[in-house]
């Protein structure tokens, strides 16, 4: 749910009256080749796993987490077989009282891992035949999401985040009591692209979910998850409520901010509007309950949480940018790697960082949770990694000696990721974020990509298709009719796809370009006043008259606009959490100061035309207030292009 990296989630259900052939069918209809794999019973085990060399691993493995990162405390749990392998904590819970995690009673935040549990609930009421999967979402609400495309909404786009909703940040971890629907409505983020084309992650499109299944069910979002799948998986020590219910508060650990080399507690996250999407609290050994759950297609101890062909619907393909990389099912992304057809969620708050993942063919569970904001660099991806290199070590890659030569220089290019915004102010984290770029090693005959993880090298396998050097991951390459390249999907990261950008659109270029209005403007507000001082000190630096002094007033006022725009804005954004609370005080008079500011810059365009035809000033006095102009042109134009001219939030 933080920014800075790329957050995600998970999902189970509970018995109802539908046939499991008609579960099947209902899912199939979009995508009737997508079909789980392993059908039946779990497949053979290929690697035994003995508990107490995988707690030796995890021990040491953890150890090193807590110290090299300076996290305060982790729980990881491992099922295998239906029973729990492992479930241990690490660390503390709560530093200052030294409470050390304990798997069966601390609480950690989950984050977008409780998205599965919405998407469980859309399945179960899919299974009673209360909801559809490709009806028109507007059927279930009462209010309405506009006809911006011909193809409605459905809620398979919403369980594979196709919906084609930019992305938007702005109150996500709001204590507002504002009725869900009412927060939704007003909060609604555009509709930027045609349903069904690309993932792009999107919390608002599970929240969406999550009110649907209270519209059809009458019962709260919160209500219902806990009557309809943590009861019947006994998972006593979870719950979707904000604030904690009292029986449960002192539970919960303490989340903790890294700062310089100081671990300092923070506040309970509170997400009300958006709970569907990523409030769960839960304990490890409630995790591996719903994990053995999952692993056993929705049947745990003797009840059912869903119908078993359902369940395999849900991990089964439904929806990829590309055949070869991995894509979405319903609601998990997969996570192969090393030769295992792996699904998932991943999960962040600001503070806690989280992973599941399962195996179904070794009918395994894995699940790790961080209470420090340092793990969100382990949980997306290293742990994981570390589990299946040591017990399920890849193969040697295939040679890819016999591959044609390709032309690298095609792809190089910089990239945004489609999980953006588009038409808010938000776009501008994308001004401040490293930019996604490919590069060519034409002699190693390698692709460079960096941006998103650390630098990461890939060899082409052909047909627009890498593999990283050191690893499994694999990018592939799309191009338009013209056979340019347009985008390219990484693996790893299933739930969203990278644009390529056009030359006028890189974040370098108009980091320059602000740069370099910033001096001029800063030059103005020193230079102006240094030439008044001067004229007032020795009586030969003539005063300026009429539209001279006009002139450079009227500088100084846009310098002072603009400047203090760029102060007013990095302020208000420089801490996220301003922006992730909703808390945008002073936002709607600071963007009142660029608007002002390019309404003034048209007479800057005036006076330098004036200038030159009567000869105002000397040469050089000319060319300064020209390359002031142009700033002050560039810098309007540079912040409507990032939604800062203007109310766009």
């Amino acid at each position: 749910m933080q920014r800075r990296h790329a957050v995600i989630a998970f999902l189970l259900l509970l018995a109802s009256g539908f046939p499991a052939p008609r579960a099947a069918a209902l899912w199939a209809q979009e995508s009737p080749a997508a079909r789980p794999e392993g059908a039946g019973a779990p497949a053979v085990r290929r690697v035994p796993l003995d508990a107490a060399e995988v707690e030796a691993f995890l021990d040491g493995v953890m150890a090193a987490h807590l110290s090299e990162k300076k996290i305060a405390g982790a729980v990881v749990a491992v099922v295998r077989d239906g029973e729990v392998l492992l479930a241990k904590g690490y660390g503390y819970a709560d530093l200052e009282k030294r409470q050390p995690v304990d798997p069966e009673r601390t609480l950690f935040r989950i984050g977008s891992v409780s998205k599965l549990f919405t998407w469980i609930a859309v399945m179960q009421q899919v299974e009673r035949g209360a909801l559809d999967l490709h009806t028109d979402i507007n059927t279930y609400l009462d209010f309405r999401i506009p006809d911006t495309f011909e193809e409605p909404i459905t809620l398979f786009h919403l369980l594979t985040h196709t919906a084609g909703f930019e992305e938007r940040a702005t109150g996500l971890f709001s204590t507002s009591e504002e009725p869900r629907g009412q927060w939704l409505e007003r909060t609604m983020p555009a509709r930027v692209r045609a349903p069904g084309q690309f993932s792009a992650y999107s919390n608002y499109g599970t929240a969406l979910a999550g009110y649907i299944v209270e519209r059809v069910t009458g019962l709260s979002w919160e209500e219902y998850i806990e009557r309809h799948i943590l009861e019947p998986l006994g998972m006593e020590n979870t719950t979707g409520r904000q604030p904690l219910p009292d029986h449960l508060a002192p539970q919960m650990s303490v989340g903790y901010a890294n700062v310089g080399e100081r671990l300092e507690p923070r506040d309970f996250e509170i997400l009300i509007p958006i709970a569907p999407a990523g409030s769960i609290s839960a304990s490890a050994m409630d995790m591996a309950r719903f994990m053995i759950a999952n692993l056993r297609y929705g049947a745990y101890e003797g009840g059912r949480i869903l119908e078993e062909e359902t369940a395999r619907a849900m991990f089964g393909r439904a929806f990829g940018h590309d055949d070869r990389l991995n894509g979405f099912g319903l609601g998990y992304y997969e996570k192969s790697a090393n030769g295992l057809r792996i699904v998932g969620h991943g999960g962040d708050t600001q503070w806690f960082h989280t992973d599941m993942a399962l195996i179904h063919e070794e009918d395994l569970g894995i699940f790790v949770s961080y209470n420090t904001q340092a793990g969100g660099a382990l949980s997306f991806g290293t742990f994981l990694e570390l589990f299946l290199d040591h017990f399920y070590p890849r193969s040697e890659p295939p040679s890819v000696a016999a591959v044609e030569p390709v032309d690298l220089e095609r792809y190089v290019g910089l990239y945004r990721a489609n999980r953006s915004s588009y038409t808010a102010f938000e776009k501008v984290f994308g001004l401040l974020s490293p930019p996604l770029r490919v590069a060519a090693d034409p002699e190693a005959g390698e692709l460079i990509f960096t941006g998103m993880l650390s630098e990461m090298r890939f060899v082409p396998l052909g047909d627009g298709v890498f593999r990283r050097v050191d690893g499994s991951a694999k990018l592939a390459f799309r191009s338009d009719e013209n056979g340019r390249v347009t985008h390219f999907f990484l693996d790893i990261v299933p739930m969203m796809a990278m644009e390529r950008l056009a030359w006028y659109e890189s974040p370098r270029l108009h980091q320059a370009l602000l740069s370099f209005s910033m001096l001029l403007f800063i030059s103005a507000l020193v230079l102006h006043p240094i030439r008044y001082a001067l004229q007032r000190r020795f009586s030969e630096v003539p005063p300026l008259r009429g539209r001279e002094r006009g002139a450079r007033w009227l500088a100084i006022v846009v310098a002072i606009l603009n400047v203090g725009a760029m102060i007013g804005i990095g302020v208000i954004l420089g801490d996220p959490s301003n922006m992730l609370n909703g808390e945008l005080k002073g936002m709607g008079f600071v963007l009142l100061l660029p608007v002002v500011a390019g309404v003034l810059t048209i007479g800057l365009a005036w006076f330098t035309i004036v200038a030159w035809r009567t000869g105002m000033w000397g040469r050089w006095g000319r060319v300064h207030y020209t390359a002031f102009t142009l700033g002050a042109i560039a810098f309007t134009w540079i912040l409507n292009h990032w939604n800062l001219l203007g109310w766009k939030y």
